[in-house]
Formats: structure tokens, sequence, C-alpha cells
């Protein structure tokens, strides 16, 4: 089952065009990454998925459903979202903060997903601590808790290791990597490529708005495609631990 399909996605802001006829697919128990380098429209293709950036021509939609004739609960139910952006407005209690990924279950189940989501993350024993009182990865850890309190069945990640520890790093693709295990579609952003070919079952390379590879990726990060979408001389290399990109700047 196709839990994320956008097609022909166009998006514009003003004279620029963000987003040129883009499209994006995830089937359930994949986990695809979604790369490209600044400014190639990686947020915004995952915001038109979701129906949170406006879509000048094209279609998205979830679990098979236009996402235009959802209601915002309907939206709620068949996707998670954690954005980039990790302002918090209040210091709650970081189990507070997860369990509204949970926020339609009844208050004591939610407080209990909340905890055993902490505990995946490295948190146990922080529960009760202030959000604004952590660090900013214990933060972004509680941040990805609430993701998954929410066990939905697509789950759009938004650079969720972004200033995390290499060891934070790689437990969160590992917890992804669980999720889509358990049968949800995962889709997240990554500028890390080594990390992003290591974890992901197929890479989604953006490239001035519009899709320059879709495929495995050792495929989609052939030397021809680093060089246009990255500007990288190189490819991917074989090790004990999964791949990882061996690579410099391209010459003019």
């Amino acid at each position: 089952m196709t839990a994320l399909r956008l097609s022909g996605a166009v998006v514009r802001r003003g004279p620029r065009v963000v987003l040129d006829h883009a499209g994006l697919a995830v089937d359930a128990g994949e986990l695809v990454g979604v790369v490209g380098a600044n400014g190639a429209g990686k947020t915004t293709l995952l915001r038109a998925a979701l129906g949170l950036a406006h879509l000048d021509a094209g279609a998205a939609e979830l679990g098979g459903r236009p996402v235009r004739q959802l209601s915002e609960a309907q939206r709620a139910a068949l996707c998670a979202y954690l954005p980039q952006e990790r302002r918090v407005g209040w210091n709650l209690p970081a189990w507070r903060v997860a369990s509204l990924g949970a926020f339609h279950h009844p208050p004591k189940e939610a407080r209990d997903r909340a905890f055993a989501a902490l505990a995946r993350v490295g948190l146990q024993g922080l529960e009760t601590r202030g959000i604004l009182d952590m660090s900013g990865g214990e933060r972004a850890r509680a941040l990805l808790a609430r993701l998954l309190v929410a066990r939905a069945p697509l789950l759009v990640a938004d650079e969720p290791v972004a200033g995390l520890d290499p060891d934070a790093q790689l437990l969160a693709l590992a917890l992804l990597r669980e999720e889509a295990a358990r049968g949800a579609g995962v889709v997240l952003t990554l500028h890390d490529l080594g990390l992003a070919a290591r974890a992901c079952d197929r890479l989604v390379v953006l490239h001035e708005g519009r899709v320059a590879a879709d495929g495995p990726p050792a495929d989609a990060l052939a030397p021809e495609i680093l060089r246009l979408a990255f500007r990288l001389d190189g490819g991917l290399a074989d090790s004990p631990h999964g791949p990882m990109l061996v690579a410099g700047r391209a010459q003019p």
C-alpha cells in the first residue's frame, strides 16, 4: 500500500519556482530519504505532500486519499510529522511534549507511550525535565520521541538527525528503520549522504526543485548525480558498516 504519493508538484513563491513537477511516493514498510543541496526544495516537497504547502499544480495523497479532502483529524491519524524547526514555546516536561504525538488517545495511554518512546531515544530518567532545560541534542531526541509516540502509518521527519552526535544519529535512524519494519512508511530528509545511503531503501535526489534521481542509494548517488546535484566528484564505497561517501569538490 502506498502511504504517500505526490505527483506533478509545482510550488511557486512569487516569481521563483520552488518545486518543478516533482514527485514522491512512499510505500508501507519503506524508508525513503530525500536529499539535495541547500535550497533544492526538500522541505517544501515534504510540506506539499502533507498539504502544508500550497500546490500550484499536481496532487497529493495520504493513504490513497486526496489530502485536500481530509480533515485535520483524518490527516493526523494517517501521518505524523517532525518539522525541521525545533522551537518549543513552553517549558513542559519532556514526557508531556512527547505525549502530544498521541493527543487523540486517553491521557494515561498517551503518558505511557511517551515514557516508552523517551526510553527508546535514550532519555530514560529525563522524562520530567523541562524541554527548554535540555541540551539541543536532548530536545531533538524528545521531539523524535513525539513522532514515535504517534505510531502512525506514515512518519515524515525533516532533518531528524540534525544537531545530534554520531551515536545519537545512528540511534535515530535505527529507530526509524524499526518503524518501517513494523509496517509504517517513513520518509526523511538528510544532508549526510553517507548516512542516507546506509539507512534508506531508496533515495530521492532533488536538484533545483526537480527530481534528479529516484532509486536505490547506489543508483541515486551515482557519480553523475553527485556532480549535478552536489558539485562533488566521487561516489559510494563499501565499508564494514555500510556504504560511505568518498568524494571531493568538483572542479569547475
